[in-house]
This record gives structure tokens, C-alpha cells and sequence, in this order.
């Protein structure tokens, strides 16, 4: 089970955005927090986000095909994980099945939205939208115990 007091990150790759949530264990939430616009190298702006918010782990999304199987973009996301996690040894970095985080973040952002919660300006899409399902599915599934919370390693 994740530590309760200690915020969590979670990461939604892609290959010109990832988004970035975080999330709170003891309450099971996550929020979007932004989203990084790279062209190749995220790594300087995500080291900048872990000194600032001090996490105690990266929760990635992996994207899986349909009937859970490694899809074309999987291994990408196993290689940024692993070079987050050697930069970052001191991070516990865990993957969380996305198959279905899209359709949820869509949903959420196009509420916040009409709601006036979501701003226009890049940091708020549906990128970091996706990061906080990511997260929360995650903590939903670790709330069970120690079982539920064993995840692949990068």
C-alpha cells in the first residue's frame, strides 16, 4: 500500500505530451497538474516536478491493446519508465493499465469545462486529464493491500 501521507505523480506518455497528475493515497484522488509539450526530451522538465512535489513514486500509464496484451507503443513506455526510474532511483515507479483512461478523461475534462474549472491554456488539457484517471485507478487498486498494489517493475 502506498504511503498515506506522501503525494504520488502520475504520468500519461505520449510522444510529443505527457500529461502530469497527482494524487493523494489517504483520500484516493488525483488532479490534473499539467502537461509537458517535448520534442524529444521531457526528462529536464519531469526532474523539475519531482524536486518540486517530493513524491513518493510515479504511477505511468501502459498502454495495452484490447485484450491486455502489449500493443506497438508499450515497450516506448517501458523505456521512458526505466530511464525515469535510473534517474530517479529514489522513486518507486509502478504501471497502471490506461485502456479505458482516455474515454474517463475525456468525459472529466469536457465537464470541468462546461463547469469553468478547466482553463484553455496548455497545463490543463485532457493530457493531464488522462494522468489523474491514470492515478486514481491505481490508488483505487492499491487501497486493497499489499496484493493489489504489486505492479510490474519498469
Amino acid at each position: 500500500m502506498p504511503e498515506s501521507g506522501r503525494v504520488w505523480l502520475g504520468l500519461d506518455y505520449g510522444q510529443r505530451r505527457i500529461g502530469v497528475a497527482t494524487g493523494q493515497p489517504l483520500t484516493g484522488t488525483a488532479q490534473p497538474l499539467k502537461t509537458l509539450h517535448h520534442t524529444g526530451d521531457p526528462y529536464e522538465e519531469l526532474a523539475r516536478i519531482v524536486r518540486e512535489w517530493r513524491p513518493a513514486g510515479v504511477v505511468v500509464g501502459l498502454p495495452l491493446a484490447a485484450d491486455g496484451t502489449d500493443s506497438p507503443m508499450s515497450e516506448t513506455v517501458r523505456e521512458f519508465a526505466g530511464r525515469l526510474g535510473a534517474a530517479h532511483p529514489e522513486l518507486r515507479i509502478v504501471f497502471q493499465d490506461e485502456r479505458f483512461s482516455s474515454r474517463e478523461a475525456d468525459s472529466r475534462f469536457r465537464n470541468a469545462r462546461r463547469e469553468g474549472r478547466a482553463r484553455r491554456k496548455a497545463g490543463r488539457d485532457l493530457d493531464s486529464h488522462a494522468a489523474a484517471v491514470i492515478l486514481e485507478s491505481w490508488l483505487a487498486e492499491t487501497r486493497g493491500g499489499p496484493a493489489a498494489a504489486e505492479s510490474p517493475d519498469p
